[in-house]
């Protein structure tokens, strides 16, 4: 053998998806018939809703968490994944239409409890899955790689699908939905449910791309006409569905933009003043001071944050906007917070 096919098999080894995957009859036990809508897994759904709301409601990243080891939607987008790639029309309407269910039953469950908390203001946990970006979907495309390729491995015992189901967060997203239902806080209901939907469907593109690798057997053939009709669809929804993650991603860019200290500020403190008025629409302006001078003629070497409202906030939406501002602007020493005077 030759260095050149030495090296060529060593990697082509190294990287085979088809060296352990389990057998096609396997595949598709575990990611169709595993994928149940009725019965145990929407109860199971429920209690997972509502464990991701007290979760997101108290601000606890481990409760969240946990709700979402528990949640069986990845496994109806995977389900719908495996219809696509094999080309089942009945496999895709059925958990297509069961995940539809899914997301009601999780809305419906989110809002009720966010109606009847007696806490009722915005947590770091509820405002951080409010402005997906491009960085979302890379985290949702490879987090559905990874579980597509767990799923079909022959060694059924892997940390893979837990791990996917922490890093591609489907549960807290629709939580936040609904508490914006609730709250009427419509920028966190569609922010929220923007970013479930740029998970759910670049985690079911990628588990489609693995599946068709892996070459399930197909049960229907589509004319070449017809295959790239539907390639078309798929790049065109895919552009849509992208576009304003990429827009949210350009702000962030563009305020982490290091072109001099001045600049910088300035860059910042606008992306900051547009993420601030999307959440708080009762603000009219927000001002950074370095190094300013307290009514008492004391000096301070810090930065201070001024912002003015147009409208009056109760004061715990106050004390979550100040949080907010000191999570997003680590710099900052004060939050003052005034009301406009007309």
């Amino acid at each position: 053998m030759t260095l050149k096919a030495g090296i060529k098999k060593l990697f082509g080894d190294a990287f085979s998806l088809s060296s352990d995957t389990a057998s096609q009859e396997e595949i598709k036990s575990r990611l169709v018939d595993g994928a149940s809508i009725q019965g145990t897994n929407m109860c199971v759904l429920i209690l997972a809703i509502l464990i991701a709301s007290i979760g997101l409601n108290m601000n606890s990243t481990a409760v969240i968490i946990g709700a979402m080891l528990i949640s069986p939607l990845m496994g109806s987008i995977i389900a719908v994944a495996y219809g696509l790639a094999s080309g089942n029309g009945q496999i895709v309407r059925h958990y297509f239409f069961g995940f539809l269910l899914q997301i009601v039953i999780s809305l419906l469950t989110s809002t009720l409890y966010f109606s009847i908390t007696p806490i009722s203001s915005s947590t770091s946990e509820l405002l951080a899955r409010t402005q997906p970006t491009i960085w979302d979907v890379l985290i949702a495309f490879c987090g559905g790689l990874a579980g597509c390729i767990g799923s079909t491995r022959k060694d059924k015992a892997n940390n893979v699908i837990p791990g996917v189901a922490i890093a591609t967060a489907l549960m807290p997203p629709l939580c936040t939905a609904g508490y914006g239902l609730a709250s009427r806080q419509y920028a966190y209901f569609f922010g929220a449910f923007y970013l479930f939907m740029l998970n759910t469907y670049f985690i079911c593109l990628a588990s489609v791309l693995v599946l068709m690798v892996l070459k399930v057997p197909r049960h229907t053939v589509l004319h070449e006409s017809a295959r790239k009709k539907v390639k078309r669809r798929i790049a065109v929804m895919t552009v849509i569905i992208l576009l304003p993650s990429i827009f949210f991603a350009a702000r962030l860019v563009e305020k982490d933009d290091i072109t001099g200290f001045e600049d910088q500020a300035v860059s910042q403190m606008q992306a900051l003043g547009d993420e601030a008025m999307l959440l708080f629409p009762q603000i009219d302006r927000i001002a950074l001071q370095s190094g300013y001078t307290y009514e008492d003629g004391s000096a301070c070497y810090g930065d201070r944050l001024t912002v003015t409202l147009r409208e009056p906030l109760t004061p715990e939406r106050q004390d979550t906007l100040t949080q907010w501002l000191k999570q997003r602007y680590p710099l900052v020493d004060t939050v003052e917070i005034v009301l406009n005077q007309p």
